[in-house]
């Protein structure tokens, strides 16, 4: 399951991965990868990888760090800042999309996939 993550700094991104991951159980501290790219979790036998990829630079960076292995078909993606690696990250079963408000925040949910609107319709 890919999930994309679109807004501006401050829009809620991260703060919605520990709310998701929080809600799965998991009690231990969830980083930004801001500056890593990546943290990798095991949730109930689940494995996620949160990647932030603002500071991403290229396509050479993506496969110098190996991300690529990460999407073996057994892993659940939250993706900040997918737009920085289009074109070598798989497309989005799910994209989120929050916009900052002068009084609060607006957040739209996409399935783009079968299983993306299967995984919503569970919600």
């Amino acid at each position: 399951m890919v999930i994309f993550l679109h807004g501006d700094l401050g829009a809620g991104k991260t703060t919605l991965v520990r709310g998701i991951m929080n809600a799965m159980g998991y009690s231990g501290r969830i980083k930004s990868p801001t500056y890593t790219l990546v943290e990798p979790y095991h949730i109930n036998g689940l494995d996620l990888r949160h990647f932030d990829l603002y500071r991403l630079n290229d396509e050479a960076e993506w496969e110098a760090a190996g991300f690529r292995d990460e999407f073996d078909g057994r892993n659940i993606f939250l993706i900040e800042w997918p737009e920085k690696a289009m074109g070598f990250i798989p497309k989005a079963d799910i994209d989120i999309t929050f916009e900052i408000l002068p009084d609060g925040r607006d957040v739209g949910i996409k399935g783009n996939t079968p299983s993306g609107r299967e995984c919503l319709e569970q919600f």
